[in-house]
């Protein structure tokens, strides 16, 4: 086998004069990928409306508790998140947003690389777990 690497090393690769590929810039030299503080957003809020699914065991969302809205800042590869969102009452308030807070580091941090370095959860109103069948006692 010559020392040069074969044509097909770099499918659609820039090639030099007599064909060979030429080779890539360090990956440094590239450039990066930059992801808008609106997607990172986005992604939280997603993340948070998933974090509420995994506490009611996957069930459907219930009337009342709203869309999760969030806020992300994003500088130098990491961010800082705030989410706004309704719980169920009665429900262990801190220990909800602890698993929530910790679901949304994991879930943002895996799908786009960053760092998170702080996630503020604030709790916009609690609702009463009312089924249509409970009424009033007389």
């Amino acid at each position: 086998m010559s020392g040069k690497s074969p044509s097909h090393a770099f499918p659609g690769a820039p090639r030099g004069e007599e064909g060979d590929p030429l080779s890539l810039p360090a990956p440094a030299g590239r450039g990066a990928t930059l992801i808008p503080d609106t997607v990172v957003a986005r992604i939280t809020a997603r993340a948070a409306r998933e974090a509420l699914s995994r506490q009611r065991g996957g069930a459907p969302a219930r009337p009342g508790l709203g869309t999760p809205r969030s806020t992300a800042t994003v500088h130098n590869g990491a961010a800082r998140l705030g989410v706004s969102l309704g719980l169920p009452y009665p429900i262990d308030i801190a220990g909800a947003c602890g698993e929530i807070r910790s679901y949304i580091a994991d879930r943002v941090g895996y799908l786009t690389g960053m760092r998170i370095d702080d996630i503020s959860v604030s709790v916009r109103r609690l609702v009463p777990n009312v089924s249509p069948r409970r009424e009033r006692v007389r």
